[in-house]
């Protein structure tokens, strides 16, 4: 008997299990597995958690958030184009310098809505012999393009308003202006509060940061109030002097999206979801003690990597049934995991080699 087994289930084609034989089934409506050596009280849990057995209901989540993500990305991408396109008409005839900053960072926030899409059109893609994982990373590609058009938009700005604080210059059409303003912050809060939602709901690391980038556009809207007032009450500076506060306000924005972007491509995870997990786990019938634990984003999706350790003594079926209790446990306790590979460790005995031995050197970092 084989003292080292791996269980992996693939749940992103609504349940299929094309190497291990097992009937499909899918964690999205939660359908019930029968192992024959389940303990009861894992079998009771289980039949007191609500599943559906319609087919109808057996909706892929990965394919459903993908579709979500696109849906918040086409209507965001209207409301800002229609946003940018009013500020840019009143722009023409006011010559307001922050009005352009909050113009140009509304119309790159548009704009970010393109390669975003690709990612969620390329991360539907099913794995090939090459790209085993599939394509879910276009998503963080993605998130880092948006952070370098986050870049940009704050050099142009920033750069403008320091052209006008040497030349100022009056700023015609004040009530315009505000009128302007006050669309951008509108049109800015309610694309940012869908995005940041829809992200966070569907795990989009990239969305939520294009949600945090209209919301500082939204608030870069209103300080165009300011240089407004300012230019109504004969202040020329005013207008510049809020066009580099703007330059300011999109370079913090512009820190948090980029952390959150570098935190994902380094395959950061919440600490909290790992201690769910491993408290998931201990909770399996046959688990003795849950070893290293890993979790990875992949696009909005998570996979998980872990070795438990069982009963030494026990058969491969054995084994197995456990190891397929221990993913389905996790699926059900880590929200977005799609996958899991379980491998089954036997319990150590008193003078027994590791087995893990004869792999050591392979784990040494040169």
């Amino acid at each position: 008997m084989s003292e080292r087994h791996h269980h992996e289930h693939r749940h992103e084609r609504h349940g299929e299990h094309p190497r291990d034989g097992h009937a499909p089934h899918s964690h999205d409506g939660h359908a019930p597995h029968s192992h024959q050596h389940a303990a009861f009280r894992h079998r009771l849990a289980h039949l007191l958690t609500p599943h559906s057995h319609e087919s109808a209901d057996k909706v892929d989540a990965a394919l459903e958030s993908s579709a979500r993500g696109m849906r918040a990305l086409w209507v965001s991408l209207a409301v800002l184009s229609v946003t940018a396109l009013a500020q840019a008409l009143v722009v023409a005839v006011s010559g307001s310098v922050a009005l352009l900053g909050d113009t140009v960072h509304n119309a790159a926030d548009a704009l970010t809505a393109v390669p975003l899409g690709i990612a969620f059109v390329l991360g539907r893609r099913a794995a090939t012999r090459r790209f085993t994982y599939g394509f879910g990373r276009a998503e963080d590609l993605a998130g880092l393009v948006i952070v370098l058009t986050i870049a940009a938009s704050a050099a142009f700005a920033g750069w403008t308003a320091l052209g006008r604080l040497l030349d100022p210059r009056p700023v015609e059409h004040v009530g315009a202006v505000t009128v302007a303003a006050l669309v951008g912050f509108a049109g800015n809060e309610w694309v940012a509060r869908y995005r940041i939602r829809v992200g966070r709901e569907i795990g989009s690391a990239a969305l939520v940061a294009d949600g945090l980038h209209a919301r500082t556009d939204g608030f870069t809207s209103l300080a165009v109030l300011v240089g407004a007032g300012g230019s109504a009450l004969g202040w020329d500076l005013a207008d510049p002097l809020v066009g580099v506060a703007i330059t300011a306000a999109i370079a913090l924005v512009l820190r948090d999206a980029g952390r959150e972007v570098f935190r994902r491509v380094m395959d950061a995870v919440d600490p909290a979801l790992v201690d769910r997990a491993e408290a998931a786990l201990r909770t399996v019938p046959g688990v003795r003690g849950v070893g290293e634990l890993r979790l990875r984003w992949i696009g909005h999706r998570l996979r998980a990597e872990v070795a438990v350790v069982v009963d030494g003594e026990v058969s491969v079926r054995r084994a197995h049934a456990i190891a397929v209790d221990a993913e389905h446990a996790l699926l059900h306790a880590v929200p977005r995991l799609t996958a899991a590979l379980v491998h089954a460790d036997p319990a150590p005995v008193p003078g027994e080699t590791d087995p893990h031995l004869a792999l050591a050197h392979h784990a040494r970092v040169s």
